[in-house]
């Protein structure tokens, strides 16, 4: 066999100088059939070395026969039905090689995204960065929600991922970022918003409320929306490196900043930037509803005498004037509201840790106060107390003794010695 310059020089004596064959045999030392066999040859030798087999071979009928049933079959327990000794990355990469003819493809087209139509949402879980108020650290989800059109992201970190929060944290986007709503809202099987394509009531009512579509991918389907996904690589690329952050507020706050700025780079797909084609998303998606989506938890309570309520975990005071009553519970992103018909009886700053205790002092002396009435009435319904060191009257035990005829001898129990 010849080398690929001899092969070359060959072909170029006779092609371009016109030499022949015995010729070029003589110039270059070789034989003649060498030189018929390399003007013959259309593309440079190469050197094939002859496959050796491996000890697999013996077992691939059977492998065949195994897949062809159960195409998903795992090689582990292959091994096991072929009853194969060897090193299992052998029998590994037979089985990765032969699967495909039986399994079948999955191939996922290439979507083109039209003005206005859809938006991404995904939630994204960073490291523990957040101070969670007992001396740990947390990680709370954040919400990525990203413009197919355009590739606009827009992302908030939410307390919880309850589906209060969730449907609270799209609207906060939704109407300071995005300004409009999409046609389709585009979801994986996160609990907060459904599962098995069966949305929630509140998820329901928050689609209806806007005019638009919630849509859940199917399990194990990540293309389904891999521009979300893509997203969330970029934040944690390029948005957490070299942060650090004392709470979820202060973490929404350098999110903001950065984020027009992330959305000013040029996106391949695109050739363009998101800021640029935002216009375009926004002119063909709809207008945001005169009011406002049923967001965040509400619950109703009795209030009990420790005129506290539980969110999220955390125990949050209640005006004690109305102990005993029926209490309206919200919880937004960022305050817990409490109304007893109507009347806000608390308002607070809503705590991104858990087992907190969250205390208004107004609370505390409003309790107080009410306290020393209530001890006040109940010592006056009771009466005037007995004076002190006045004498307390003893009846005699003989009493008794008349009272349940105990004084006559006939009248008092026989005891019987049992030997």
């Amino acid at each position: 066999m010849i080398i690929v310059e001899d092969w070359a020089e060959i072909r170029r004596l006779h092609r371009a100088e016109g030499l022949g064959i015995k010729t070029i045999a003589r110039r270059l030392g070789v034989a003649r059939n060498t030189v018929r066999a390399a003007l013959a040859a259309h593309e440079p030798p190469k050197y094939e070395r002859r496959a050796a087999g491996s000890r697999v071979d013996a077992c691939e009928t059977q492998i065949r026969v195994l897949l062809a049933e159960f195409p998903d079959m795992p090689a582990t327990v292959i091994a096991e039905r072929v009853g194969w000794a060897g090193a299992p990355s052998v029998l590994r990469a037979r089985v990765a090689l032969l699967r495909p003819l039986f399994k079948g493809a999955d191939p996922a087209d290439r979507t083109t995204y039209v003005p206005g139509e859809i938006v991404q949402c995904d939630l994204w879980f960073p490291a523990k960065v957040i101070p969670d108020g007992a001396g740990a650290l947390a990680a709370p989800p954040v919400l990525t929600m990203v413009a197919a059109y355009s590739r606009f992201v827009m992302a908030v970190m939410l307390p919880t991922r309850t589906s209060g929060d969730l449907l609270a944290g799209m609207w906060a986007l939704l109407g300071a970022s995005l300004g409009a709503v999409p046609k389709m809202l585009v979801w994986d099987n996160e609990a907060g918003i459904g599962q098995h394509h069966r949305l929630t009531v509140g998820a329901r009512g928050f689609a209806g409320t806007l005019g638009t579509r919630i849509y859940q991918t199917a399990a194990r389907d990540p293309e389904a929306k891999g521009m979300v996904e893509r997203a969330n690589q970029f934040l944690q690329t390029s948005f957490m490196p070299g942060r650090t952050f004392t709470s979820g507020a202060d973490f929404n706050t350098q999110l903001a900043r950065w984020l027009p700025v992330a959305n000013t780079r040029l996106v391949r797909a695109t050739g363009a930037r998101p800021v640029d084609l935002l216009a375009g998303d926004q002119a063909a998606m709809g207008a945001l509803p005169p009011l406002a989506p049923v967001t965040g938890t509400a619950t109703r309570v009795r209030l009990g005498r420790d005129y506290y309520v539980p969110v999220a975990g955390n125990d949050y005071s209640v005006d004690p004037s109305v102990i005993g009553r029926f209490v309206d519970v919200h919880a937004g992103l960022d305050r817990v509201i409490v109304t007893c018909v109507g009347a806000v009886v608390a308002d607070h700053a809503r705590s991104w840790a858990v087992r907190q205790v969250i205390t208004a002092p107004a609370h505390v002396v409003l309790a107080a106060g009410l306290r020393t009435a209530f001890q006040a009435r109940t010592a006056a319904s009771r009466g005037p107390a007995a004076a002190a060191g006045a004498a307390v009257g003893l009846r005699a035990l003989s009493d008794y003794d008349e009272l349940f005829a105990l004084t006559c001898p006939a009248a008092r129990p026989k005891l019987e010695v049992v030997r």
